[in-house]
């Protein structure tokens, strides 16, 4: 290629690439959502667990301040001065006698706090023990100071060395400002800390928990999706040329049920193609003699017209030939679709006598109307009809003029006398010819095969005939077609059509 030395040649744009996704498996899909709905589920009992403790705490502390705070008001009013036997009169006295006969809680304390000078802190009488606490509350006089004064009965004192929960009883004389006052402070922080760590252990727990689920998970998980990549890598390995592969089963769940599927989806593939591949072949070698026959008459053809009209009906019967032989191979490449028959209630006796109507037709015979099924089943009257006329056409071409044909139904089993409950059909075309060579009952089904010639036969077919009835039987839902010795000399041809559904006799539908 050259380009004009006056112009500049445009630089050919380059396509983006397109962004490869990465794609998660299913496996660690199924992984990260089992993980997150356990820690999910482990958090939320962790959490509820930590609040209930700490529920626990709140509720105890508050029993036991108010079982303090009760007693103080009970001894306040009932109480007396051991030493004079006669009513406390003084708030310290009080308060000493009361401290003195009380045993606190290792987190609790007890204490009295008395009014002093106006602005002064109030000073305090305390049991001789030690808090195991930063900061006890006989030690900070701030919030001493902030409990005395306070206007509420309970509450709490959050501080910087930790919380305090508090209630107090006012000892005031003749109805005037507090005199002194009974406190009782309860330092949770322990009991907190302790549910702390219990929520702390939980959390812990729960994560060796997650990790053993991490790794037993991928086990399982690995395990059963084993048939599913199975199944992936089987049908990545697939071609039109090797459709053999199957996926091994194993037991009875969800995952065998898919390998089971899509076994069957190879075997339908499989036979898919070898339909395909018997029908190209089929057609190529049949086709072929035909082709040649009427090239070879074509390329010879003369001037002469009765040479030129001679050779026109030839080459007009090959190509009728040849039209036959297409259609006949279409049907069958058809009988593969699911859609090749459909059943539809039929009166039996009215097709068999529509059959022996068109039977006569096909040529000179003795044409016998050999008994009749009295029932209704489900079957496809159209393709039933085509076989039965095939078997007939093919009765015609092994008979001679003048013998017997017979066409005929029945009910064997558990209809028509033959039997108990559950039997079927049977559909036949017999004939009186020289019937079927022995050597010839095994192939006579098979495509293009013809039987051996025999005396009186006027055969000429591409050997398709049975094989489309063969089609039409099994295409019943597992029908076949069997072939019996006729008495007295020739073929008889049955369509059996097993378990055929919806079989009623007349008797039993009136």
């Amino acid at each position: 290629m050259t380009t004009d030395p006056g112009t500049t040649a445009e630089p050919v744009p380059v396509p983006d690439r397109v962004p490869v996704r990465r794609r998660i498996s299913a496996r660690v899909r199924i992984l990260l959502w089992l993980l997150l709905v356990m820690a999910v589920a482990f958090a939320a009992v962790a959490t509820t667990t930590r609040s209930i403790l700490l529920r626990d705490v709140d509720t105890r502390v508050n029993g036991l301040l108010a079982q303090e705070t009760g007693e103080f008001a009970n001894f306040e009013e009932r109480g007396v001065d051991p030493e004079t036997g006669r009513p406390f009169t003084d708030p310290g006295r009080l308060l000493r006698v009361f401290l003195e006969r009380q045993y606190a809680d290792p987190d609790e304390e007890l204490m009295g706090l008395l009014a002093g000078p106006e602005g002064a802190n109030p000073a305090k009488i305390v049991q001789d023990r030690e808090i195991p606490v930063e900061l006890p509350l006989h030690r900070d006089t701030a919030a001493r100071r902030a409990i005395f004064q306070s206007t509420e009965s309970t509450g709490t004192l959050h501080r910087a060395a930790g919380e305090i929960r508090w209630a107090k009883v006012a000892v005031a004389r003749s109805g005037g400002e507090p005199e002194a006052a009974f406190v009782v402070a309860f330092h949770p922080g322990r009991e907190q800390d302790r549910a702390d760590e219990v929520f702390r252990i939980l959390l812990a727990i729960c994560g060796v928990a997650l990790l053993m689920t991490t790794g037993i998970g991928w086990v399982v998980a690995g395990r059963i999706l084993k048939p599913v990549r199975l199944v992936r890598t089987a049908a990545a390995q697939l071609t039109g040329q090797d459709l053999t592969r199957r996926i091994p089963v194993h037991g009875h769940d969800d995952i065998a049920a898919l390998a089971e599927t899509f076994n069957a989806m190879l075997d339908r593939l499989e036979r898919a193609f070898a339909a395909q591949r018997e029908f190209v072949d089929d057609a190529g070698h049949e086709l072929r003699t035909p082709i040649t026959i009427v090239r070879g008459h074509l390329e010879l053809m003369g001037d002469d017209p009765a040479e030129r009209e001679e050779t026109v009906r030839l080459v007009t019967d090959e190509l009728d030939r040849m039209s036959r032989i297409v259609e006949d191979l279409l049907l069958l490449a058809k009988a593969e679709r699911p859609d090749f028959v459909r059943p539809e209630p039929v009166q039996l006796a009215e097709l068999t006598a529509d059959v022996f109507v068109k039977a006569r037709t096909l040529g000179d015979r003795r044409w016998e109307l050999a008994e009749v099924a009295d029932g209704e089943a489900r079957l496809d009257p159209q393709r039933i009809t085509q076989a039965m006329v095939q078997l007939a056409q093919n009765a015609v071409q092994h008979t001679v003029p003048g013998q017997s044909v017979r066409i005929g139904s029945r009910l064997v089993g558990a209809y028509g006398g033959h039997g108990g409950h559950g039997g079927h059909i049977e559909l036949y075309v017999a004939d009186s010819g020289p019937g079927v060579q022995p050597q010839d009952v095994e192939v006579i089904f098979e495509r293009f095969r013809r039987g051996t010639a025999r005396r009186g036969t006027r055969g000429s077919g591409a050997g398709l005939g049975l094989s489309i009835v063969r089609a039409i039987a099994e295409g019943h839902g597992g029908g076949q077609v069997r072939l019996r010795e006729t008495e007295g000399g020739g073929a008889t041809f049955v369509i059996v059509l097993d378990s055929a559904p919806a079989l009623l006799p007349e008797a039993d539908r009136a």
